[in-house]
């Protein structure tokens, strides 16, 4: 022990919980396997569903009519089918895994009556919350680009490398398709920001972490089922789920920001808020367990 700070020699709090330590933990977890064998095996049945079925053209909710020109190219290129895939589990099936990655990181420990034990070693507050949450962006991120990643891979061996087929009419040319995938997916993954921010303050004030999980993806239910209300008008636009598929508009052959831009700007708002009051919060909690 030093005599000015009470700490113990060579204590230093920024080395505690260190980022490799924890992403090992979350890498060995059941559930982490789960979701990534889910991700990976959808396209393959996505393949088998076109092949069975044809090209369907149902739809409905929020962005509908894109949701159909998108699934009437699905089988043009490899392109066309991840593009197709990707928006076909953006609305729902990625909130899942994001949900699960932030909602089981705190909340979990304090179900094990481990949270205490991490605190006493000790790992600092702010330490410990810093670190669960960028493992648990790196393991959403590595989910959200996964599913895109496989689906192009499979439809480029179902339906071969063409350029991307958009569904305004026309094409893109495969090496600038690429780029508009990449553009896609990193607006999916920042507009699931709010899910996580959720999630994340969800798992810091309860110990269960199927409510935590629960929860947020409770408020994607919840946002889709307002934005569909119309009576709303413009206040939809403050809703996250109301640019979930903006990024559509990196499909067309004439790129639109603006979507996008409103998106991510509310997304990033909201999440911003949420981590907040996670770190707030979990400073001044009474960890029992």
């Amino acid at each position: 022990m030093t005599a000015q700070s009470g700490t113990a020699s060579g204590y230093r709090p920024g080395r505690t919980l260190p980022f490799r330590v924890e992403a090992v933990r979350q890498l060995r977890r059941r559930r982490t396997a789960v979701v990534a064998v889910i991700l990976a095996v959808l396209p393959f049945v996505l393949v088998l569903a076109f092949a069975i079925g044809g090209d369907g053209d149902g739809g409905d909710g929020a962005g509908r009519e894109r949701r159909i020109n998108l699934m009437d190219t699905a089988t043009a290129s490899g392109l066309n089918f991840a593009t197709s895939a990707l928006f076909l589990s953006a609305g729902f099936l990625l909130v899942v895994p994001v949900a699960l990655f932030f909602g089981d990181t705190v909340a979990s420990e304090a179900g094990w009556s481990s949270l205490r034990y991490l605190l006493a070693a000790p790992v600092p507050r702010a330490r410990l919350l810093w670190s669960k949450l960028r493992v648990a962006l790196t393991f959403s991120l590595a989910a959200i680009v996964l599913l895109p990643l496989m689906s192009l891979a499979v439809g480029t061996v179902a339906y071969g490398w063409q350029p991307l087929r958009s569904p305004a009419g026309g094409s893109i040319p495969e090496d600038a398709a690429l780029l508009r995938l990449a553009l896609a997916v990193a607006f999916v993954f920042v507009s699931q920001l709010v899910t996580a921010g959720l999630a994340f303050w969800l798992s810091t004030v309860t110990d269960a972490p199927l409510g935590a999980v629960g929860g947020a993806v409770g408020l994607t239910i919840v946002g889709n089922l307002l934005d569909a209300v119309e009576a709303l008008g413009s206040w939809r636009e403050f809703l996250p789920v109301h640019w979930q598929y903006a990024w559509a508009d990196a499909l067309q052959p004439q790129l639109e920001w603006a979507g996008m831009l409103k998106g991510s700007s509310v997304s990033v708002t909201y999440a911003l808020v949420l981590f907040a009051f996670a770190f707030r919060g979990f400073a001044r909690k009474d960890v029992v367990s």
